[in-house]
């Protein structure tokens, strides 16, 4: 079983991508900000985290990304960024932090189950 953190403000969009990724392979949690998103995954490192980039808190969705992919016990998470930051120079900003997928919203539930499947369980089919 994989184990993929959501993490979003909105409780809608996070009911939405945990209704998307349900999966007999996925084990899912969530959280409302990056601050407690961080300290759920130093106790319980997730395979992989959707993370929204505006939130309340003292990090953001951004410097959460940059502290999992700077960091040597965390930096295998999938990172996906999911965001309504969607100008180019975001997603360029993202993925030089590390994020190693970036969707838009909105944004197709469906496709972001399809890459989470495909990037997780790629090694065991």
């Amino acid at each position: 079983m994989k184990k993929i953190m959501i993490v979003d403000d909105q409780p809608i969009i996070r009911k939405m991508i945990l209704l998307a990724l349900q999966d007999e392979h996925f084990v899912l949690t969530e959280a409302c900000d990056a601050d407690s998103a961080y300290q759920l995954m130093l106790k319980d490192k997730p395979d992989g985290i959707v993370l929204d980039v505006m939130m309340p808190g003292q990090l953001n969705g951004f410097q959460l990304c940059e502290r999992i992919k700077q960091s040597p016990e965390l930096s295998g998470i999938h990172v996906v960024l999911v965001t309504a930051c969607g100008q180019i120079a975001d997603q360029e900003f993202g993925r030089a932090l590390g994020a190693d997928a970036y969707f838009v919203k909105p944004f197709s539930p469906v496709a972001l189950a399809m890459h989470m499947k495909e990037a997780l369980l790629k090694e065991s089919t």
